[in-house]
């Protein structure tokens, strides 16, 4: 599936639980054409559903791994992937670290991944596939009380839970403190964890987000308005050599994370 396809597709299903973004892109396209800097998947660190797995569509159209990242509070790893066309998305890849969670988060998690079936993740639309297996309210929140990853995951599966404006590819706003201002101008709500602006010119990244939309979930054993997916933005910078920094700052996204957490 070419690379476009997949990010076309996310894009769909992003939206269908996050309208706020049409509003972002109507607030910020002003003579501009909105480039996506990355996407972020989440998932478990299992062998049928690990990075790995999930960063296969990917490999499959060029990209390749360029960095790794921990989380050692979340329990949790990341890669991210980039492709040779500067202007494809990066994508960034984390897993829950399930032997370092607790063995009922371990039980609920396993028996979420046992209901998919051994070719399943192996196909191409696994990434924008969403929840492959069926998941209750009660285990829906008995994960959501030890690890917010966990629970966001059981809850929405496999998705992009968010994309990324280029803020250097504005040309209404050269400063993200800008795009932050005129974003809670129009009433949108930003993640305050960290700072509203996590990472420096220095650091060679800045990034923002909103807090996630709510949307209405369906589990099995009802429905629940739940926080579902978020904008971020980003402003990168040159290095000595004049090269602008492609990476990820591990403390930033650390914080980037929280931005599925209930406000």
């Amino acid at each position: 599936m070419p690379a476009t396809l997949i990010f076309d597709n996310l894009w769909r299903q992003f939206l269908q639980v996050t309208p706020s973004a049409e509003r972002i892109h109507e607030l910020l396209a002003a003579n501009s054409t909105i480039v996506n800097d990355h996407i972020a998947l989440r998932t478990f660190n299992h062998p049928k559903v690990n990075i790995d797995v999930i960063a296969r569509p990917f490999l499959k159209v060029g990209y390749t791994s360029c960095g790794h990242y921990e989380f050692k509070t979340k329990k949790l790893v990341a890669q991210h992937f980039e492709h040779p066309d500067p202007l494809l998305p990066k994508v960034f890849i984390s897993e829950l670290l399930l032997e370092q969670c607790s063995l009922s988060l371990q039980h609920i998690a396993n028996g979420l991944i046992e209901q998919v079936a051994a070719d399943t993740p192996l196909r191409d639309d696994f990434v924008f596939s969403g929840t492959p297996w069926k998941v209750d309210q009660a285990g829906y929140y008995a994960l959501l009380e030890e690890s917010e990853y966990a629970g966001w995951l059981a809850a929405w599966g496999y998705r992009a839970n968010h994309f990324t404006v280029s803020v250097n590819h504005l040309d209404n706003f050269e400063r993200l403190e800008d795009v932050n201002r005129a974003l809670m101008a129009q009433g949108f709500v930003l993640n305050l964890g960290g700072g509203r602006i996590k990472g420096t010119p220095e650091e060679l990244l800045e990034q923002s987000s909103t807090m996630a939309d709510t949307a209405f979930c369906e589990f099995s054993d009802g429905v629940l308005e739940i926080p579902s997916c978020f904008y971020e933005f980003a402003r990168r910078y040159a290095d000595q050599q004049g090269e602008i920094y492609t990476g990820f700052i591990a403390a930033s996204a650390d914080k980037i994370f929280e931005s599925t957490h209930k406000n």
